[in-house]
């Protein structure tokens, strides 16, 4: 008897990105996109209609959408939730802890290979956690470093700030207090060595921390 494919949710802003991975899926009798959604809002919707769902394949910055992590949370929190395994260009330590930390099963960049990239689907179905090879390096170097890890939120915050945010416009951004930015800045600077914003930014970004487009 055959097995039934693998049902996959696509969630991508990028049309041109949707249609090619579904072609690429099209090809494999193993599975089939049967949704796709333009950001995590729209996902959503896709699962509360009672699509049947076996992963959804996840971007994590989605324009004006709701974006990647903000959606991950919410699938995550739902009554038997799909695996989420994240697709991105973006491996940046905050990108890859923010998700994580949301409950992804899996990081995959879109340069994978397609067999790479099929087998982590299969590996996020099964629920294991699939990681992209640079990715689980990343993580593993984080976890042997002596110095002490930002949290999520920390490098959410060291983020804004090389974007030039204001405490002000972060505290907005993040619905937080800014004596809440100011206490999450403090503990950034003490773990980074520094002691200026300026100073934070660049050792950030010397260590792969953020990236700044």
């Amino acid at each position: 008897m055959t097995e039934a494919p693998l049902r996959i949710l696509l969630v991508d802003d990028h049309p041109v990105v949707r249609h090619g991975l579904t072609a690429m899926f099209a090809d494999r009798p193993d599975m089939e996109v049967v949704a796709e959604a333009a950001d995590g809002r729209a996902a959503l919707d896709v699962l509360a209609a009672g699509t049947g769902v076996d992963v959804v394949l996840m971007d994590l910055r989605m324009g004006a959408g709701m974006d990647g992590v903000t959606a991950i949370r919410r699938i995550t929190a739902l009554d038997a939730p799909p695996p989420v395994l994240v697709l991105t260009t973006y491996d940046t330590d905050a990108d890859i802890l923010a998700a994580v930390e949301a409950g992804a099963t899996g990081y995959m960049l879109k340069d994978a290979p397609p067999d790479q990239l099929c087998e982590a689907v299969h590996a996020a179905a099964r629920g294991q956690t699939a990681l992209a090879p640079g990715v689980a390096n990343r993580l593993m170097a984080r976890l042997r470093s002596p110095s002490p890890a930002l949290s999520a939120r920390e490098l959410e915050i060291l983020g804004l700030l090389a974007r030039g945010l204001s405490n002000r416009a972060i505290s907005r951004e993040l619905f937080i207090s800014e004596a809440t930015v100011k206490t999450h800045l403090v503990h950034v600077f003490d773990k980074l060595g520094v002691d200026n914003r300026t100073a934070a930014i660049t050792t950030a970004i010397q260590r792969g921390l953020i990236r700044v487009e």
